[in-house]
């Protein structure tokens, strides 16, 4: 069957892409210094957890090709004592990733990390990709090596992805789900018994309501999240760091609220449509 995996014991820390923004662009040994360190602030030396390498800005910035992320990324998986996730995040998430690997090309950049992780499969668990192109990720999944994971980050395409075909799945670790955390757990309880079809039937209406959230400018995808959650009635307002709520727009809301209702999203839709009017009349609609 097509049962996912037990997801590894993991801590993911966000820590090196920020904290590397204070140093002098153009400094190798600063990225890796900075990754290395990031490894180290998830406990990871000193637990049996993978840890996760996010993509890291100021690598972006200071490599002059892919050489630079070989060189780097290789000196931090030579240093790790257990294997380390690697994460692929579009510029379409964090447009300071844009021309990762070294390229702007997708299969260029494909081929650099493919490379990577070919030359030092012993220290990487898997890798999670970011790109929102489903054909591009069963391509780069049927290449990795035996025993190196293929976790999802596409928030567009993840319920096929997931499901996998007969020559593989990929896993599922990604932010769509903390829209809908009640579909997805129900839908891998019926994967974890073998029910594909069960698992369809179940996540395959959330794709539609994902696909709006995590719509081009993507990197607003956390605005629909917290605007869901208030309307569940999982946070007592939608309020967001540094106005951040104001990267969509009302119309934009109005169809997160639409539909998230019609696939059954809202536990109590009276509190859920209370809500949302209220937050519209503040507007002036």
């Amino acid at each position: 069957g097509f049962a996912p995996h037990p997801l590894p014991d993991m801590k993911i820390e966000v820590g090196g892409s920020r904290r590397l923004l204070s140093l002098p662009v153009g400094s190798l040994s600063g990225a890796l210094k900075g990754l290395e360190d990031d490894l180290v602030a998830q406990g990871f030396e000193l637990s049996d957890r993978a840890g996760f390498s996010l993509g890291c800005r100021h690598l972006a910035l200071s490599a002059t090709g892919p050489d630079d992320y070989l060189e780097v990324y290789g000196r931090v998986l030579d240093a790790a004592k257990k294997p380390v996730i690697l994460h692929w995040l579009g510029s379409m998430f964090d447009p300071a990733l844009a021309g990762y690997w070294g390229s702007r090309s997708i299969p260029e950049a494909s081929e650099t990390v493919l490379g990577l992780i070919e030359s030092k499969k012993d220290k990487v668990a898997g890798i999670k990709i970011s790109l929102l192109d489903k054909d591009h990720e069963v391509s780069f999944r049927r290449r990795l090596p035996a025993g190196v994971r293929l976790f999802t980050g596409d928030d567009f395409n993840y319920a096929d992805l997931i499901a996998g075909d007969e020559h593989g799945h990929s896993d599922a670790l990604l932010g769509a789900f903390a829209a809908v955390p009640r579909f997805a757990s129900a839908a891998f309880a019926k994967l974890d018994r073998g029910d594909v079809a069960g698992f369809r039937r179940i996540l395959e209406p959330t794709v539609s309501l994902s696909r709006l959230i995590f719509e081009a400018p993507t990197q607003y995808y956390k605005v629909g999240v917290a605007w869901l959650s208030y309307l569940t009635g999982w946070q007592s307002h939608f309020r967001m760091l540094a106005g951040f709520e104001s990267g969509r727009s009302l119309v934009h809301l109005a169809d997160l609220f639409e539909a998230a209702n019609s696939i059954g999203l809202f536990p109590d839709p009276q509190l859920s449509a209370a809500r949302a009017a209220a937050y519209f009349r503040v507007q002036g609609l």
